[in-house]
């Protein structure tokens, strides 16, 4: 794969299918793996109009890394786990003043373990989908993020902030810690994802950062919606959740814990701290948040043959 990107012009297009496999059950110690040295990383580096995609069964122990000026970059369909060391398991990265953008991430399965690795505080493993330094104009969409701690930031610190803009809809959170993601700067639209089993934090709008977050359906998680451990807050509009008001948390099981950092802010009152300052630039549909609890789950993450939600 990296020789088939290497020697790609960036004339035309570059479609990869990858129809290799892992074995995840090889790796009988979670904490073992996540000690080793961090492992292969197949880089799309200053290149433009690439896809990789896995085929049905496909799975990878792997990192894939977008970087520098790459643009119009698409990867679905890819299941990628327990990765050695401590890499992204899809990394998107400006370097040396040139930032990708324009990134469909769609249709993957990502995961690592929740175990509880000595020495390794609550960094265990590192991002399933963190974007960094002016990455920008990024769509993650239908994956399927499972048994994870820290699964996504935009921004490496408080002072990798822009006016970028990520959308993440109808993907299944299930099983994970936080950063649902860590937002620092930028626009977020939220729409459709399900959030199940959120042990620390969920979407977390930081350092002047506006998420949009409309028709995701929240349960059995802790601090869902928050600003906290950053030297400024983020704010957020609230539309159309299966959460309307606080007398829905204990049925939903939404609980909240404050944080010890200041400035910071919880939607402990499930209302909006801002109105979201910009126009969605595309046209979209939210869905019943029933539909999306119910079947949503089978059509997210690898090997569901791209499908979408169809809640008609």
């Amino acid at each position: 794969m990296q020789a088939a990107i290497d020697a790609y012009t960036g004339s035309g297009a570059l479609v990869i299918r990858y129809s290799g496999t892992f074995d995840f059950s090889t790796i009988p110690d979670a904490c073992a793996q996540w000690q080793k040295p961090a492992g292969a990383i197949v880089e799309i580096k200053n290149k433009s109009n690439i896809t990789i995609e896995g085929t049905d069964g496909s799975s990878a122990n792997f990192g894939l890394a977008i970087k520098q000026d790459s643009t119009n970059i698409i990867i679905r369909n890819m299941t990628i786990g327990l990765l050695p060391g401590s890499i992204d398991a899809i990394g998107i990265e400006g370097q040396s003043d040139k930032f990708p953008g324009h990134v469909w991430i769609d249709h993957n399965t990502l995961f690592s373990s929740l175990a509880e690795c000595s020495g390794a505080g609550d960094l265990e493993f590192d991002g399933l989908i963190d974007s960094k330094a002016g990455a920008h104009d990024i769509t993650y969409s239908y994956n399927h993020i499972h048994d994870h701690h820290k699964a996504g930031l935009i921004g490496s610190s408080d002072s990798d902030i822009s006016d970028r803009f990520v959308t993440f809809h109808h993907n299944v959170y299930e099983n994970v810690g936080s950063r649902l993601p860590l937002q620092r700067g930028g626009y977020t639209h939220l729409y459709n994802n399900l959030y199940s089993g959120v042990m620390a934090s969920g979407a977390n709008i930081r350092m002047g950062g506006y998420s949009l977050i409309e028709g995701n359906w929240f349960e059995n998680a802790k601090n869902p919606v928050t600003s906290r451990d950053s030297a400024a807050i983020g704010y957020w509009e609230l539309r159309d959740n299966n959460i309307k008001s606080p007398s829905d948390f204990a049925t939903y099981g939404i609980t909240w814990s404050a944080s010890s950092s200041s400035p910071s802010r919880d939607a402990t009152d499930w209302v909006s701290t801002a109105t979201f300052p910009r126009s969605i630039p595309y046209a979209y549909t939210v869905q019943d948040v029933a539909c999306v609890k119910q079947k949503l789950p089978a059509v997210a993450g690898a090997g569901k043959t791209l499908a979408t939600l169809d809640c008609n």
